[in-house]
């Protein structure tokens, strides 16, 4: 099993435009950040935000992208158009508000679909709660899952990937971690839906990255795969493996041998601090390239599964020591 395929966040790459665009003035356009991602050795995907980034017709869209040499990984939902969204999405308790949030995924789903891509991403980080006795919380759960379900049946063909997050911009997201995504989406029922698992919000969730992907294989379907890191207080997006070396290498070796097949969506902040994001991008690429061949050394040490068998620590950490200096 071969994971070849990498996406980017668009967004990234408005950072340091001095860098690309000497003469620009004002922020770049859409499109000019798409025809900088296409310059990043290796980059083979990228996902757009909806509908933040397709303001044209679809289609026509989705050929710009590709005639750039790249791919539409998916789309991914963004509740800003409406100021409203801020107190939910499937959860607000206005009814119209809901309804106009079910109906722009929809649209969404149907956007994508006209790209030539099948997935689209749902983050609902408005649909939570700030304070003790805001929410009535069997109401509010039986909203969400309501919401996911209707998206999710608009079109079977399409689908339907949840990323959780503990928190923000409410304090307390309904979705915050893998086994309450899981409740989600089996309350829901719908075999479209799927999970995607976002490195740094599963640190802060408190989670072991390699266990939540392993969980959602045996209970759902990996649909997404977000990398960065961070230092799981909050979504730092930092480069792959600056922080968490062990835990992203455990990570990767995991959802290749449950047979994910999807790419590997680099969600990083080069912008924060005004990195060069296209060099950013192929270090991302290239430690991951790096990652993945210490993954199959391990894969071919019958050590490893002998350790883990007996739960060594010691012995399994030597040997995957072992297999990070010899890559160095």
């Amino acid at each position: 099993m071969t994971l070849s395929r990498f996406a980017t966040r668009l967004n990234s790459f408005g950072s340091a435009p001095h860098l690309f665009w000497p003469d620009l003035q004002g922020k770049p356009s859409f499109m000019q950040m798409a025809e900088r991602a296409a310059t990043a050795k290796g980059l083979t995907d990228v996902d757009l935000n909806f509908p933040d980034h397709v303001k044209d017709d679809p289609a026509l869209v989705g050929r710009r992208i590709n005639d750039l040499g790249l791919a539409i990984n998916g789309l991914a939902m963004r509740y800003y158009t409406n100021p409203a969204f801020k107190l939910g999405a499937f959860t607000n308790p206005d009814k119209a508000v809901r309804r106009e949030a079910i109906d722009l995924t929809k649209r969404g789903i149907d956007a994508a679909r006209a790209m030539g891509a099948d997935l689209m991403t749902l983050w609902l980080g408005q649909d939570g709660f700030d304070y003790n006795f805001q929410l009535d919380y069997a109401e509010a759960w039986d909203l969400e899952i309501d919401g996911i379900r209707e998206v999710a049946e608009h079109d079977p063909a399409c689908r339907v990937s949840i990323e959780y997050k503990p928190d923000e911009p409410r304090a307390h997201a309904l979705l915050r971690d893998c086994a309450t995504t899981l409740l989600a989406i089996q309350d829901a029922g719908c075999s479209n839906l799927g999970v995607t698992l976002d490195f740094a919000h599963a640190l802060y969730a408190g989670e072991q990255p390699a266990y939540a992907a392993h969980l959602i294989h045996r209970r759902s379907k990996l649909m997404g795969v977000h990398l960065n890191d961070g230092y799981a207080k909050r979504d730092d997006g930092l480069m792959v493996g600056a922080v968490h070396l062990r835990s992203t290498l455990e990570l990767l070796r995991q959802i290749r041998r449950d047979g994910y097949e999807g790419a590997l969506y680099f969600d990083t902040f080069p912008d924060a601090s005004g990195l060069d994001p296209v060099a950013e991008c192929e270090t991302n690429i290239a430690t991951v390239q790096q990652l993945l061949a210490v993954a199959t050394r391990l894969d071919a040490d019958n050590r490893l599964g002998e350790a883990q068998s007996r739960q060594d620590g010691v012995a399994s950490q030597r040997i995957v020591n072992q297999a990070l200096i010899a890559a160095a």
